[in-house]
């Protein structure tokens, strides 16, 4: 179609960017990198940050450490070198007859943003020195000579090379005035007023353009609103069209089935155990699926849960399986099993991609005839070839790593399975409510009772030698230890602790005298079995290792931990490291060596010394970091959210969970025609990852 053609039609937001108003064919070549290619892309491209201009303040008008927006021209831009891997960059900036120096330390790359001759915006807390006003670290913003800002809060925006802001905010502003009034209401009148919400046309034009701080903040919390609200949309119909399209066999507990499965368990279960069974045991006695999450800190007893459904499911004559994500954490839970189930009658089977294809063959026939109770495998449990005879729940442990769809493969016969999925991490609630939406939630706090105590340092350079005298103690007096390092080996990054390195190095100084094993991810996994067996067995005093040995390891003879890096590992993660000692009746011992030359790093080792509480390192850990890959790169793959942030918006999150959660109890299908394009917003973006094709 001809530019003429185009320009006669009635805009629509599908028009492609290059006829947006001030942009053209380069421009729209530039925007194709930041995956804007229609009108509706431009409008909805929000801006990551704003300046405050809307109050420009006079340099001889500063206050000290009152923060302020100064405009001005860079006169002067001077890199001075402090010392190996330290450096200055100055910047004078004169505003009418006033200067002001703007200073970064360690920031070299600033100086690509920054040259003599550019009008720049600077945000800052001001102090005098020597003479004239200095600001540290300001946030800066070259603004071209023709864009006035005085009186604006102006938006900042993801940019590609070859755009600045100026640039980009001019076309944001085209596409408003062209298309702006073009954009479709998604929510009723009445709920936008019941909710205390901007119409989608006002929140455009104040996200963009903002009159205020307040109106921005309104226009914001429409957006995050909207988009956490189409999520939960989402796994509200996910969860709907299971319990009312799918079927389960009905396994109810009794009282004799009770006492059948508690009699295996050599211990009694802790309240919060109960509580889960009786959770979990109430679902699988209904006909529709259970769609169950278990949860809990380190040493919580989730798998005693786990057995105890998968007992009930076997007591009414159907199996159950178990998946886990590695092999070396399968064949953990397949020893369990088969330790707390000696003495009953229940048949085992353990299927990884590792067996050889006759044995393969002939699990898979067994379990196909009925043969197997209790099948524990890895993705092998996906395969094409294999078909259950029974399949009456499944359980999977360290869920984020499979998706809605690999846990629906599992669906073939004309029954679907319960299903229980669990994770060694506690969840953060907003995570749960996001990642986990589409599931119920149990949690398991307390720890049985009669596990001894752990001790953690955070290990000096000036101690590591009276730390392996105690090391060498504890191997004499019989007990075992792990060596943590972050990498396999040195290569992989300098300065860093590689698991390879330390074994070569422990065997020739402080651990001479000890048999020392070494396990990582790149073994093939019969390598691994045979070194985890010599650990188990005690044969091997010593385990050298990477974060393989996170999940699926339980030697209670195992009381000390060294984890060196530690700066490399999140708050979480060394957790579940510390979580492997301990689990017997002596107490453990972590020494944490890191170099924790940044805050953050600081911040996290202090909260592991200070605190043995998952939930509450969960969720500081999740304060500090971020979702990270809890979306997009993951295997469960729903799509990165835009605006919203799961640390900040945990009570909008909350608020729209129940509005969708109450909208689809009420309109199950949402034909009504007022809320019709949330239901295809919410097919649209979240039907692939969480399998919505058939609601639609």
């Amino acid at each position: 179609m001809s530019d003429q053609a185009y320009r006669s039609k009635q805009p629509r937001l599908t028009t492609p960017v290059q006829y947006v108003k001030g942009i053209g064919p380069q421009r729209a070549e530039l925007l194709e990198r930041l995956n804007l290619r229609t009108a509706s892309d431009m409008l909805f491209h929000f801006p990551r940050d704003y300046r405050d201009a809307s109050r420009l303040v006079a340099i001889d008008q500063l206050q000290e450490n009152e923060t302020a927006s100064v405009l001005g021209i860079v006169r002067e831009v001077e890199l001075r070198n402090t010392g190996p891997g330290r450096c200055i960059l100055g910047a004078l900036i004169q505003q009418d007859q006033q200067y002001l120096r703007a200073i970064w330390f360690n920031q070299p790359w600033v100086q690509d943003r920054i040259a003599v001759g550019d009008r720049v915006l600077l945000v800052g807390e001001p102090r005098f020195r020597g003479f004239r006003w200095e600001m540290a670290h300001p946030r800066l913003e070259t603004v071209e000579d023709d864009e006035s800002i005085s009186g604006r809060i102006l938006p900042i925006y993801p940019l590609t090379e070859g755009l600045n802001q100026t640039q980009m905010r001019r076309m944001v502003q085209g596409a408003l005035q062209q298309f702006g009034d073009q954009v479709v209401e998604v929510f009723p009148a009445a709920y936008l007023q019941e909710h205390d919400l901007m119409t989608i046309r006002q929140a455009l034009q104040q996200i963009h353009e903002p009159e205020s701080s307040q109106q921005l903040e309104a226009a914001r919390r429409r957006f995050i609103y909207q988009e956490l609200f189409v999520l939960q949309l989402a796994l509200a119909l996910r969860r709907q069209t299971l319990d009312s399209r799918s079927k389960a066999p009905s396994l109810p507990v009794s009282a004799k089935i009770d006492a059948r499965i508690r009699r295996l368990f050599p211990f009694a279960l802790t309240e919060d155990q109960d509580q889960a069974i009786d959770e979990i045991a109430t679902d699988l006695m209904r006909s529709t699926p259970m769609n169950r999450l278990l949860h809990g800190d380190v040493g919580s007893g989730k798998t005693v849960v786990a057995e105890y459904a998968m007992l009930l499911a076997v007591a009414h004559g159907y199996q159950a399986a178990l998946m886990a994500p590695t092999e070396l954490l399968a064949r953990q839970h397949a020893r369990t099993l088969a330790r707390d189930l000696h003495a009953s009658r229940v048949r085992i089977e353990l299927l990884t991609g590792g067996l050889n294809a006759a044995t393969r063959r002939q699990a898979e026939e067994a379990i196909a005839a009925g043969q197997i109770d209790l099948i524990v495998g890895t993705h092998a449990l996906l395969s094409e070839g294999l078909s259950f005879h029974r399949l009456g729940l499944v359980v999977i442990d360290e869920q984020h790593r499979f998706g809605v769809r690999q846990r629906a493969a599992l669906r073939r016969a004309e029954l679907d399975p319960h299903y229980l999925v669990m994770t060694a991490t506690p969840i953060p609630r907003t995570v749960a409510m996001t990642v986990f939406g589409d599931l119920d939630v149990s949690t398991l706090r307390t720890k049985p009772p009669g596990r001894a105590d752990l001790y953690t340092y955070l290990g000096e350079a000036s101690r590591r030698e009276a730390w392996w005298e105690f090391f060498r103690k504890k191997l004499n007096e019989g007990r075992q230890g792990f060596v943590v390092a972050p990498l396999v080996d040195s290569t992989e990054a300098e300065g860093v602790a590689s698991a390879q390195q330390l074994v070569e190095t422990l065997t020739q100084g402080p651990l001479k005298d000890f048999r020392l094993g070494l396990v990582h991810g790149r073994m093939s996994s019969a390598e691994r079995e045979s070194i985890m067996a010599s650990f188990r067995e005690g044969t091997v005093q010593v385990l050298v290792a990477t974060s393989v040995i996170e999940v699926g390891i339980d030697v209670p003879n195992a009381t000390l931990m060294t984890i060196e890096s530690g700066e490399r590992f999140g708050l979480a993660q060394l957790h579940q490291l510390r979580g492997r000692i301990s689990r017997g009746v002596h107490p453990g011992y972590l020494c944490v060596f890191a170099n924790a030359d940044s805050e953050e790093s600081r911040k996290r080792l202090e909260a592991l010394q200070r605190s043995s509480d998952g939930f509450e390192l969960a969720e500081l850990d999740f304060q500090m970091r971020g979702p990270g890959d809890l979306f997009g790169t993951r295997q469960h793959g729903l799509p990165p959210l835009r605006i919203a942030d799961l640390t900040r918006d945990g009570q909008l999150l909350e608020q729209a969970r129940l509005d969708a959660q109450q909208l689809v109890a009420k309109n199950p299908q949402l034909n009504d025609t007022d809320f019709r394009h949330l239901h295809r917003m919410a097919i649209r973006r979240y039907g692939q990852a969480l399998d919505l094709a058939d609601v639609g």
